[in-house]
């Protein structure tokens, strides 16, 4: 889909003397710090929502005690929820800044700001100390947290697929999905194994989980280090350019917020909604295999805190190949096709698989484990470049931003409906199960409505 200069909103053109074609640093240094920021970016800011999954427990206990584990452990899910749902909103914000002033801008904001939130959890005051308040502290941090989360979606899953060339956009789009995760899921394992080994047991459930949550501050300060030289995306630039041309010559019109524009347009409303089909069906997949798998591995299949650690790595490797296999294989026989496969696959295969791992020991639990992760993360492989696709340059950022929150909002409450469903830690499998099943069918329906979309990212 092309932009019109003409008839385009001009509001790019804020930005046109800085990112003027005069300027634009060389492709092959503009697109490998493209790479590298994308991937990285997501990462970190999985990496502060991961924090939350290994420390549930934990979390449970401080800030949402009951008499239930159950429903304790429900409580630290729904404080992942809240984040989650406030993601949308996040996209709408840093979407539009990231569509009015740039994906780069709008990145390092957004991670910086994720830093911050994350780390602050540390230093919050427990039931035990002040009470109620001490929740409602905690849903507070949570819901700034998933605004700032939100960002960093609108800006990193657009600025990567917007800066290397056609032939390796559905590879980008795993890259940053699957890679992204990987490194968010790596990064949080080996804290969670650092600090458990100085805190072990009882002293990590009392203080070891605080520094779970400094470690936000330490890998956002890395981040920012490594994009000061991040250049603007070529197509960004290339859309700036146009704009100033368009304003200089008093043509176009100004549409307004890149929100409004979006839900103003009865296609490009109608395009958001058929996008959550898949979304929420993929994030729901997601958060119920590589999400849940911590809590699985210790509540029912009783693995202790080192060994589910490993298995945690090992997963994130085989997530991170899948989701980077599909959106290649996505590049060579289009998206559509991809999630088609992929959704069958999920809706024969992951219900069986959960169920089963409930009896799997030894080398049987692993591969079980790693089989989950793999077709867990197959649903995003090309999902972001699809979202990429569906949008013009100009509205890009919120078009897949909030596409991609929304669904995956929706996706992200599941396990906290698993965990109130499940009346005992053994009704978890099939309970999981049933829900997995539920929305592979739904990302199934979507993948049959959908167009096909390969090529068709325009700048």
């Amino acid at each position: 889909m092309s932009v019109d200069s003409s008839t385009s909103p001009p509001y790019l053109a804020e930005v046109s003397a800085r990112n003027s074609s005069a300027t634009v640093p060389e492709p092959e240094r503009t697109t490998a710090l493209a790479v590298v920021a994308s991937c990285f970016g997501w990462g970190l800011d999985l990496f502060d929502l991961f924090i939350l999954l290994f420390v549930a427990p934990a979390v449970g206990q401080h800030f949402f005690p009951s008499h239930t584990p159950m429903l304790s452990l429900a409580g630290a899910y729904a404080s992942f929820a809240v984040t989650l749902l406030m993601r949308p909103l996040g996209s709408a914000l840093f979407g539009s800044y990231s569509d009015r002033l740039g994906r780069k801008r709008a990145m390092i904001f957004a991670i910086a700001g994720v830093g911050i939130a994350t780390a602050s959890f540390g230093i919050l005051p427990t039931v035990e100390t002040i009470g109620i308040w001490a929740t409602v502290l905690f849903l507070l941090l949570r819901l700034v947290q998933g605004i700032f989360v939100g960002g960093v979606v609108a800006s990193t899953h657009v600025l990567g697929t917007e800066s290397v060339p056609e032939r390796w956009r559905g590879t980008m789009s795993g890259l940053i999905g699957g890679g992204g995760a990987a490194i968010g899921t790596l990064l949080a394992s080996f804290a969670y194994m650092a600090i458990s080994a100085l805190f072990p047991d009882e002293e990590f459930t009392r203080i070891g989980w605080r520094f779970m949550f400094f470690c936000g501050l330490i890998t956002s300060a890395i981040g920012l280090v490594m994009f000061r030289k991040l250049a603007e995306s070529p197509q960004f630039q290339k859309a700036a350019a146009k704009h100033a041309e368009a304003k200089s010559a008093g043509r176009g019109e100004d549409t307004g917020s890149p929100v409004r524009a979006l839900f103003a347009s009865r296609d490009y409303r109608n395009r958001f909604f058929v996008n959550l089909m898949l979304s929420s069906g993929a994030g729901a997949v997601y958060y119920l295999t590589a999400g849940y798998l911590p809590t699985y591995l210790k509540l029912v299949s009783k693995v202790p805190a080192a060994e589910a650690s490993t298995l945690m790595l090992f997963g994130s490797v085989a997530g991170a190949v899948s989701s980077l296999l599909l959106g290649e294989w996505s590049q060579h026989i289009g998206r559509k096709k991809v999630f088609l496969l992929t959704g069958v696959l999920c809706l024969v295969a992951l219900p069986l698989l959960i169920v089963t791992m409930a009896s799997a020991t030894g080398f049987s639990l692993i591969w079980h484990a790693l089989a989950i992760s793999f077709l867990g993360s197959a649903v995003f492989g090309p999902l972001m470049i699809f979202l990429n696709e569906r949008f013009p340059v100009e509205l890009r950022a919120t078009g897949t931003g909030l596409s991609w929150n929304t669904g995956f909002a929706v996706g992200g409450i599941m396990p906290t409906f698993v965990s109130l469903a499940a009346a005992t830690p053994a009704a978890i499998p099939e309970v999981l199960a049933g829900f997995i099943g539920a929305f592979a069918l739904l990302y199934l329906l979507g993948a049959v409505i959908v167009p096909e979309t390969k090529g068709r990212l325009k700048g």
